[in-house]
């Protein structure tokens, strides 16, 4: 398994994807998507087996509790608080292979190395307890996550600048 940046090749890859993971949900465009991975190469990545797109992440810095609406074409996040995660999907020929845990670990060190001190999402389709587990905390905000499906739930992950070897919940 490898992870890194997205090439131009990777796209139809990408969407296929997307279709596979959010049946229910009317897929983003490839203007969506492409403007999130513009916007911070280095936290937009794909993850391959043996030179397949088995997975991607869509993330980059934004303002805290602004989350960008769905479809919202990017083009400058309008203040760097928070590493967004914007999709980190897999296909079922990721299963097993650790490439959630690797993906997670990496998105750590870019906020990490972006001196932010957060990680924030948008969970849909009942995955706000996958992210719980991973120690994401739920957060009630004043935007409207009207474009994201009904059950949307804003999440935050603090990440201790203090202690950069663990990250803390509280």
């Amino acid at each position: 398994m490898q992870i890194r940046e997205i090439q131009a090749q990777d796209w139809p890859a990408i969407l296929r994807i997307q279709d596979e993971c959010y049946p229910d949900i009317e897929p983003e465009s490839l203007a969506a998507l492409q403007s999130k991975a513009r916007l911070s190469t280095e936290t937009c990545f794909v993850v391959t087996q043996d030179d397949t797109v088995i997975g991607y992440c869509l993330a980059h810095p934004w303002q805290r509790d602004l989350p960008p609406s769905l479809e919202q074409v990017l083009d400058a996040a309008p203040k760097q608080e928070t590493l967004y995660l914007h999709d980190i999907a897999f296909s079922a020929k990721a299963r097993g292979l650790g490439a959630g845990a690797a993906v997670f670990n990496r998105l750590i060190e870019q906020a990490r190395n972006k001196a932010l001190d957060s990680i924030s999402l948008v969970a849909v389709g009942g995955a706000h307890t996958y992210w719980q587990r991973l120690g994401f905390k739920s957060r009630i905000i004043d935007k409207s996550l009207g474009s994201y499906p009904e059950d949307a739930c804003y999440m935050v992950y603090a990440i201790d600048a203090a202690n950069p070897g663990y990250v803390y919940q509280d």
